[in-house]
């Protein structure tokens, strides 16, 4: 089959998969068909895959990846910039980029998120954020010539001798002005922060957007990292609506337990497999406008294709 033909033909089955959802049948079988049309994309992330072959030695073949995504339903995919192969080319790269790309338009798939680092957005030394606003304009245009509608970003590392307060003012400039640059391109910035990081609680995340002061700035609605920072009581909803569904970018979808990973971050299952009210979760982002992108976030679950085809059907169930 070439090129053209299995694109038509993915195409093709996308429009039949999409047909029987809108009647409510069943796209598996056993599967529940109580199936509601969203208006949510959905995608599952390599990061998955990643840290599943790294933690457990499996290996996941990136055709396999691709082929299960499309063949169960998935809109997108999130790359990881150190899998499977290295990092993410430069926007000058041009063959490499259009071979990157042509790779995940061969499966029907559009890469709308990109994982980047943040840990210079705050570095106490103003040159250091100078350069990562130098690269992260780099990455908006790779991101861009890639089709993201999406960039997300990690303000991971220590403080470097800062208080906590001189970190989030530094980090809160640093996303207003990458914010305002990817505003060209019609990109989404967003930033996560999680229970390990120096930035790990409501009140950091608030602190952040508040002194951000820019609607552009949007930040990354992770259940399992709100539900430790609501208290472990599976009702990470109550903290996304106090946040407020206005300031979500897009969603790394997964339950959790309400521990963390020893020597890692907030346990991620699939749904389902942990103790969150999902459907309060749904409901809140719905309440709340959102229409963006839910992308299953199966980060050290053992078996990650499990885990999407459970992720997959409580986004459309929910």
């Amino acid at each position: 089959m070439n090129e053209v033909s299995r694109r038509d033909w993915l195409k093709q089955s996308a429009a039949v998969a999409g047909a029987v959802v809108a009647a409510g049948a069943p796209l598996f079988a056993g599967e529940d068909s109580r199936v509601t049309k969203v208006k949510w994309k959905t995608a599952i992330g390599l990061n998955g895959f990643a840290s599943s072959a790294a933690k457990y030695d499996k290996r996941f073949p990136i055709w396999e990846v691709l082929d299960f995504a499309a063949s169960v339903g998935f809109d997108g995919i999130e790359l990881m910039g150190s899998w499977p192969q290295g990092p993410y080319p430069s926007v000058k790269e041009r063959d490499r980029v259009r071979a990157l790309r042509r790779l995940y338009d061969f499966y029907g798939l559009q890469i709308f998120s990109m994982q980047t680092g943040a840990a210079d957005a705050f570095a106490p030394d103003a040159e250091r954020r100078k350069r990562w606003l130098q690269r992260k304009r780099g990455e908006i245009a790779l991101a861009s010539a890639l089709g993201c509608e999406c960039l997300g970003m990690w303000p991971y590392g220590g403080l470097r001798g800062q208080t906590v307060e001189q970190a989030i003012a530094h980090l809160a400039v640093s996303l207003r002005e990458v914010a305002k640059m990817a505003e060209d391109y019609g990109i989404v910035t967003a930033f996560e922060i999680e229970p390990p990081f120096a930035f790990n609680s409501e009140e950091h995340l608030v602190k952040i957007l508040e002194w951000a002061n820019d609607a552009r700035v949007k930040t990354i609605y992770d259940p399992s990292h709100f539900d430790l920072m609501n208290g472990s009581s599976g009702k990470p909803h109550e903290m996304l609506a106090r946040i407020g569904v206005k300031h979500i970018g897009y969603v790394h979808f997964t339950d959790t337990d309400g521990t963390l990973r020893k020597g890692e971050t907030s346990k991620h299952l699939p749904a389902g497999d942990g103790h969150v009210d999902l459907g309060a979760t749904f409901k809140t982002l719905r309440d709340g406008g959102f229409e963006g992108w839910v992308m299953v976030d199966a980060w050290q679950v053992p078996d990650p294709y499990d885990a999407g085809r459970k992720g997959i059907a409580a986004i459309r169930n929910g």
